[in-house]
């Protein structure tokens, strides 16, 4: 019985790099090749190729912005980055999907709730990390300024729990 098993095993590991490989198909199938193609071209940046904009008009004015892969406002991962200046604060609010939030330089500190709480919140110096799991209120700020990157599946948005801490409202762009 062990022998049987054994050479089914082999067969196994000889057979599926076989089955991987690149066939041509006349009858409009998708090989496995197509099927394993990513989805989305590569992308590689580095520090001194990122474009870098004031942030968009759903964050209070004064931090900059960039959208280093794919495109937040449409279906599909993306991935931003955020650098705020010392004292930068951001109102409670949630978002419909995600938030996977990297600490890249500073220190940015994050809280639960639908209360801006300065002593509930927990500082993530650069290397944190956070997931801020799809409709979790929360808020945050930076004392001395920090750089973060954001990632998660779009569309993304942000609702703001009092919809007056809303930085659109001011503008008149909601």
């Amino acid at each position: 019985m062990r022998s049987l098993l054994l050479v089914l095993a082999i067969g196994l590991v000889v057979a599926l790099p076989v089955a991987a490989q690149d066939s041509t198909t006349t009858s409009g199938t998708t090989t496995l090749q197509e099927a394993n193609a990513p989805a989305t071209p590569h992308v590689m940046v580095t520090p001194a190729t990122i474009k870098w904009s004031d942030a968009p008009p759903f964050l209070m004015k004064g931090a900059k912005f960039t959208v280093v892969s794919g495109d937040p406002g449409a279906a599909g991962p993306f991935t931003i980055r955020l650098k705020m200046p010392a004292g930068y604060k951001i109102s409670p609010h949630w978002h419909p999907a995600d938030e996977n939030v990297t600490v890249l330089a500073g220190t940015f500190s994050l809280g639960m709730g639908d209360k801006f709480d300065a002593a509930s919140m927990k500082a993530l110096p650069a290397g944190g990390f956070a997931l801020l799991p799809a409709q979790m209120h929360h808020f945050a700020w930076t004392k001395g300024g920090a750089t973060v990157q954001v990632h998660g599946t779009g569309p993304f948005a942000i609702t703001y729990v009092n919809p007056s801490d809303d930085p659109r409202q001011a503008a008149g762009t909601k």
